[in-house]
């Protein structure tokens, strides 16, 4: 069956959904699974001798630039009277504690303790060091089993300093469960919402394709009328000559999710995008939404210059009308203790599938967390300790 004869036969046969099945976990309270790399900052915020306290579902973890350059990831806190260390000083490619001076490496492990005098009571070993990388202007840590840190790797995405694109990165918080995000992105049935920025917009998809890890799906988007933002058609490079059908290209690829904008006529896509959803509390009803939109540029030269600041207005814009739309669901489920959604879109069905069975439960993750870190000799998921 072709993409267009599945989506076809979905839209003529009524829905077997009728509402949440009991059975299932409730996917709000599924945590984000923590063997991938996250984003939890800006490269650029990280800056030299500074330390910068960010954190991932309830983790709290220190981020400092060493003198060489490199981001060290610590956990927050100092071994010695819980201090967190992000109020550290940097030393070097050490990080000194505020209150008692111990001083930490990268890996977490004390190098120092100034008083620390023979017969002493023997210190702990150290914190938990996080492993860290930068691309793509920002910080990823790993905070899963750091033994899988090397085998998992980091997204890939070719336009990110391709001379054909220039990409704008956004950075905001976002008061809802990540899970809300991913549904809001894949769902392009919600247009209404954002009448007032880009008129009358008609989604019509084409197809999709699952798997137990990702879904995509194809829409055919084509401008009905209203009033439309110059940004928006900046954009989707109608100042290019192009038409008003636009094919738009969205995946969940677990955890992370893109979406490419190809007008009609085009050969490449007039911008795409990269996101990702780093849930921030323990319970996970806040997360930091990190986009990389990459835009192709025009072949005016200095049109996509002049451009910038109204495009940024507008994709702003239209994020802010996302993110009311999925605070207040968030805040529904709040009020009802549960997930009483009665969704009908296979579509959404599906992600929220995907996202289900490779997501963890968040109480068992959070109390795991809370009580023992690798660096104490805490259990690994498979059982064995860490550092003693």
């Amino acid at each position: 069956m072709t993409e267009t004869d599945r989506a076809t036969a979905l839209a003529a046969e009524p829905s077997e959904h009728t509402g949440p099945d009991p059975a299932e976990a409730d996917l709000r309270r599924v945590g984000a699974h923590p063997d991938h790399w996250y984003p939890v900052a800006l490269s650029r915020r990280v800056r030299g001798e500074r330390v910068l306290a960010t954190t991932f579902a309830g983790e709290r973890i220190a981020l400092f630039r060493g003198k060489s350059g490199q981001v060290h990831a610590l956990e927050d806190r100092c071994a010695h009277r819980q201090v967190p260390l992000s109020m550290g000083v940097v030393e070097g490619e050490t990080l000194r504690c505020r209150y008692h001076a111990w001083a930490y490496r990268g890996d977490g492990r004390i190098s120092q303790i100034p008083y620390l005098a023979k017969g002493d009571r023997r210190p702990p070993r150290g914190v938990r060091g996080y492993p860290v990388r930068e691309a793509y202007g920002l910080v990823f840590v790993f905070p899963g089993d750091p033994r899988r840190a090397a085998a998992t790797p980091l997204p890939h995405l070719p336009a990110f300093g391709s001379p054909r694109y220039r990409t704008m990165t956004y950075s905001r918080t976002v008061r809802c469960h990540y899970s809300f995000m991913h549904e809001n992105l894949l769902d392009m049935n919600h247009q209404f919402l954002h009448r007032g920025v880009v008129g009358r917009l008609h989604p019509e998809l084409l197809g999709y394709e699952a798997d137990e890890r990702s879904v995509e799906a194809r829409y055919l988007f084509t401008h009905t009328g209203g009033k439309r933002n110059r940004s928006a058609g900046l954009l989707a490079a109608e100042g290019l000559g192009r038409g008003t059908a636009d094919v738009m290209t969205i995946r969940t690829e677990y955890p992370y999710q893109t979406l490419d904008l190809v007008p009609e006529n085009a050969e490449r896509p007039a911008f795409r995008l990269w996101a990702a959803y780093v849930p921030e509390d323990a319970e996970q009803r806040t997360c930091r939404a990190f986009g990389l939109l990459m835009i192709e540029k025009p072949a005016i030269p200095g049109l996509l210059q002049v451009a910038w600041p109204f495009i940024r207005r507008f994709t702003e814009r239209v994020f802010a009308e996302d993110r009311m739309a999925v605070e207040a669901e968030q805040r529904a489920w709040d009020e009802q203790g549960e997930d009483r959604n009665h969704e009908v879109f296979p579509l959404i069905l599906d992600v929220r599938e995907v996202l289900r069975t490779n997501g963890v439960p968040i109480r068992a993750r959070a109390a795991a967390c809370a009580s023992t870190s690798p660096c104490d000799g805490a259990r690994l998921p498979d059982g064995t300790r860490g550092q003693e």
